[in-house]
């Protein structure tokens, strides 16, 4: 008997982080950054390779590839099943594509995405979901196989099947046990980077592959406007230091790969692991090869253990700041504030290591005053690079109920993005204001030639470097006017 085959794909269109159901941004439309790796869709190719499927992987959007290229693919492999990630932003765009498919093959349709996890009933009628078998909400890894092992071994049931909605016999959607989450992920095959095109994931300033790995999953924060309490859990799941270092080694030595992202919602927030990681690192046969950056909450967070991440070979560490007003940061939820987030600039600044600052504008309760003094807090922290994004009002978000009850949503927040926001703007400003004073900042932060003077300096043993931040340069100032 044939094995049965799956293809596994991001579809053709504009550049999202699909894998990344936190946040999902617009890759096109942001300042600097680079498309991470898929390692939902490697994830999903691990577990099915083990189970006995045959796979094949695909991120048409990030290779430039066009529809065509999509059916031939589908004409080739003969897929029995497909599985392809969404956003919230590109979910009927995603549908469509959905919906040829199944009219010329007819395969078993999956989608995976933040959008499906514990969805409200009104946001599903929203959409045409006709084609479409099951969707997972959930984590890929922990749903994937069981759905596969059903539909083509008659193993287990659906309803099963933690976090996903499938179809019953009257085809009508019904959902299964959301908000429980499998403990043990070092457990977890390491995603199938042999079928993915790992040159297409690059660290942004040296165009190097660089690696997902994901660390950990969950975060106790209750930050108003994020997805991951709700579907990664409020408690943190650690994948040991021992297995990390596996996967890099795999990296290194299989792939050729140097350069990661440690991805979790909060790198640093078990000191005692971030410790243990480090001092892994330090004494491998990595040491001295490999370079990584991470996430960071500026609360916990310790001196020394950025100065350890540095010495383990960290070349970036990412801050959320989001806001530079103390009674923004309480509204939102941040559990840290505005002293907090200039501490961790300056402890950055004394042992140089590089950092990247996350703002977060237009949320319902903001005022021109508030933003001005996010303003601020980005020109005294000074980070080496930053990003400005409009807060979004994702379904399951308590920034949803608020812009809700405000009648601050001027469109669905399906179809929107940072950049493209649904809200009318905060109870203050209108979009078109907060939009003008995203600009300001990026502008007033960037084409300050203290920064360009800074940068060049930096760059005078790196010409290649400084090619990249000019083509990021004219990247930012082309989506702004444009």
């Amino acid at each position: 008997m044939s094995k049965k085959k799956v293809i596994l794909f991001y579809p053709p269109g504009a550049l999202f982080q699909r894998g990344e159901d936190r946040c999902q941004q617009n890759i096109d439309d942001g300042s600097a950054q680079a498309m991470r790796a898929c390692n939902d869709l490697g994830y999903a190719a691990a577990i099915l390779l083990r189970d006995g499927y045959e796979v094949k992987l695909q991120d048409y959007q990030t290779q430039g590839d066009t529809f065509d290229m999509l059916l031939k693919d589908m004409d080739e492999f003969a897929p029995d099943m497909i599985m392809m990630s969404i956003t919230n932003t590109t979910i009927f765009d995603d549908l469509k594509v959905v919906n040829e498919l199944k009219s010329r093959y007819n395969p078993i349709v999956v989608l995976k995405g933040a959008l499906f996890y514990d969805p409200e009933q009104a946001m599903l009628d929203m959409l045409d979901l006709s084609n479409v078998d099951y969707m997972i909400g959930g984590e890929i890894d922990f749903c994937i196989g069981k759905i596969a092992d059903y539909c083509f071994k008659g193993i287990g049931k659906p309803e099963e099947i933690n976090n996903i909605l499938y179809k019953d016999e009257v085809g009508k959607i019904v959902p299964t046990r959301f908000h429980v989450w499998d403990e043990d992920l070092d457990a977890q095959p390491f995603p199938a980077r042999q079928l993915m095109n790992n040159a297409l994931y690059i660290r942004p300033d040296t165009k190097e592959p660089m690696a997902t790995i994901q660390t950990a999953r969950g975060c106790p924060s209750q930050c108003v406007f994020c997805l991951t309490p709700e579907i990664s859990g409020k408690k943190v799941r650690f994948r040991s230091p021992q297995n990390v270092l596996d996967e890099m080694v795999e990296c290194y030595e299989k792939f050729g790969i140097k350069n990661f992202f440690f991805k979790a919602d909060t790198f640093t927030i078990n000191p005692e692991w971030v410790n243990e990681m480090c001092n892994l690192l330090i004494h491998s046969k990595l040491y001295g090869k490999i370079q990584f950056t991470a996430n960071s909450r500026v609360r916990p967070l310790q001196k020394e253990t950025l100065q350890l991440m540095k010495e383990a070979g960290c070349f970036l560490v990412a801050f959320g700041f989001e806001s530079g007003s103390d009674e923004i940061l309480q509204k939102m939820r941040k559990g840290a504030t505005v002293e907090e987030n200039r501490q961790a600039a300056r402890w950055c600044h004394e042992i140089g290591l590089p950092f990247w600052g996350y703002f977060v504008i237009g949320f319902p309760w903001e005022t021109r005053e508030d933003i001005l003094l996010t303003k601020k807090l980005v020109m005294e922290t000074d980070p080496d690079f930053i990003e400005v994004t409009v807060a979004l009002p994702f379904y399951g978000t308590p920034m949803y109920e608020t812009c809700k009850q405000e009648n601050l949503l001027a469109k669905s927040v399906l179809g929107s993005d940072f950049f493209h926001s649904s809200a009318k703007g905060t109870m203050h400003l209108s979009i078109e204001e907060v939009m003008k004073l995203r600009k300001n900042i990026l502008l007033g932060f960037y084409l300050r030639p203290k920064y360009i003077f800074r940068k060049m300096k930096e760059c005078i043993t790196q010409p290649s470097v400084f090619v990249q931040y000019v083509k990021y340069g004219i990247k930012l100032v082309v989506n702004l006017f444009k």
